[in-house]
């Protein structure tokens, strides 16, 4: 069946109605928000079909809106719509990866050409997708977690698995690894994958105000509560709630949850009537939730309700060997994301990365990524001395093919500390095609001058 929702976008009431009205009479399901606060909420890499946004509105505006569509997903379209005239503001939106943009006064028909064509696109991404996954190709899992460790394939199958049984999940991993990634990931290859997505940081929530967060409450439950308000948990129904660091949920709230979790229904404050609540739990921790069990910060019940299927994440630490590839990837994604040119990282600078330790793990990659394409800091680690660290993508094919090549053999060299055997078998080539494109790029298994490299970062 073709895709046909469509998330409208508009802070003027009367226009908002006034359109989503008429777009249903083309046959188009459309669903209208007067601000952008929850709409990222049912953005995934599962989403079937578009967004329209005004681009001038109080809070999040539509360019904005646009970029952290495009973060979740680039192949979202997103069409923006303005009453300002200002040619300027929509090629700068086309080339930041609008899929259209649409001037006020505008035909209900004009529009729902736009967003008809945009959800034919966004339908045959999905199958490309779909059949790509079938096929056993990379699919946009290995895209959001890429690796070639065993670490990291487990960690896909793991998500597949679990994603597609739609049982609550417990993510445990070091900060910066990814979990949230993971998280995300679950929820768009499952059942629920076209319905809402709630993160709450449960370190975040302000302490006296946390159960009406949570649980909502009625007019006149406490001071200052004029009318109801739904929360968090009544607000993700039907999709997936993401308890961000759930060891630090305050212990007396945790009986309160581990209730929620067990009947699937919640009280409102100032309410004595139950609410069903058809949700799937996600919880992510950087703790060892048992010693926090141990040390009577956690509730043992609710880690045995909660730990019905459990991810561990690894760290950069685990899988050096995917740091070149990984680090490759991110400064390709910062260069698309700031509308830089590409880059071509040299062998000296990824060998470099390769040996870094990086306890910040992904996060702390991707900072290295950003700060190097934007010229912030000529050198991620600290490749104060090599020239030329990072060239300008221009060139013809062949010379960026044989650049690539050579970035990946390098950084595989010094991921493995100079050890060829599991080069040459990672790569999927013969020791005698490896040492043949050694000799052509001018490579040493010693790699020699990283040493003095290192040694300058430490020192610096």
């Amino acid at each position: 069946m073709t895709v046909q929702r469509v998330l409208l976008v508009d802070d003027e009431e009367e226009l908002r109605r006034s359109t989503a009205q008429a777009l249903e009479l083309f046959g188009l399901e459309v669903q209208t928000f007067s601000n952008a606060d929850h709409v990222l909420e049912l953005i995934g890499y599962g989403f079937d079909g578009v967004v329209v946004s005004d681009i001038r509105m109080p809070g999040i505006d539509g360019m904005t809106l646009m970029q952290r569509v495009r973060e979740l997903d680039a192949e979202i379209p997103v069409i923006l719509v303005t009453g300002h005239g200002d040619v300027q503001l929509a090629v700068k939106a086309m080339r930041e990866g609008a899929y259209d943009f649409l001037e006020k006064p505008f035909t209900p028909q004009h529009l729902a050409g736009i967003i008809r064509r945009g959800l034919d696109r966004r339908g045959l991404v999905l199958e490309n997708r779909r059949l790509k996954a079938v096929a056993g190709k990379r699919d946009d899992l290995e895209t959001r977690l890429p690796g070639r460790t065993q670490g990291m394939v487990d960690l896909r199958y793991r998500i597949r698995a679990i994603g597609a049984a739609d049982a609550d999940t417990l993510i445990i991993g070091d900060t910066g690894v990814g979990k949230e990634v993971v998280a995300r990931a679950l929820h768009d290859v499952g059942p629920r994958a076209n319905k809402s997505f709630i993160a709450i940081n449960c370190a975040a929530l302000p302490e006296n105000l946390i159960e009406s967060e949570l649980f909502g409450h009625e007019a006149g439950a406490f001071p200052g509560a004029l009318r109801p308000r739904y929360g968090k948990f009544e607000h993700g129904r039907g999709g997936t709630i993401l308890l961000d660091e759930i060891g630090s949920m305050p212990f007396d709230l945790q009986a309160k949850f581990l209730r929620v979790l067990q009947e699937r229904v919640i009280t409102r404050l100032g309410s004595n009537e139950t609410v069903p609540l058809d949700v799937r739990f996600i919880a992510t921790s950087k703790v060892d939730l048992e010693a926090e069990v141990a040390a009577g910060r956690f509730r043992a019940d609710l880690l045995y309700r909660l730990n019905v299927a459990t991810i561990h994440v690894p760290a950069l630490s685990q899988r050096r060997a995917d740091i070149p590839l990984l680090f490759l990837q991110l400064v390709r994604e910062a260069a698309a994301r700031y509308g830089r040119e590409d880059m071509d990282v040299l062998p000296d600078v990824i060998s470099l990365i390769a040996q870094r330790d990086w306890p910040g793990n992904v996060r702390e990659l991707r900072n290295a990524a950003d700060r190097l394409v934007l010229g912030l800091d000529a050198k991620p680690a600290d490749t104060a001395g090599l020239p030329g660290a990072v060239k300008d993508g221009a060139g013809r094919l062949a010379d960026k093919v044989a650049a690539f090549e050579r970035n990946i053999i390098a950084g595989e060299i010094a991921a493995h500390g100079g050890a060829l055997r599991p080069v040459y078998e990672s790569l999927g080539i013969s020791r005698k095609t490896l040492y043949e494109k050694m000799q052509k790029y001018g490579l040493d298994k010693k790699m020699h001058g990283f040493e003095n490299l290192l040694q300058d970062e430490r020192d610096g």
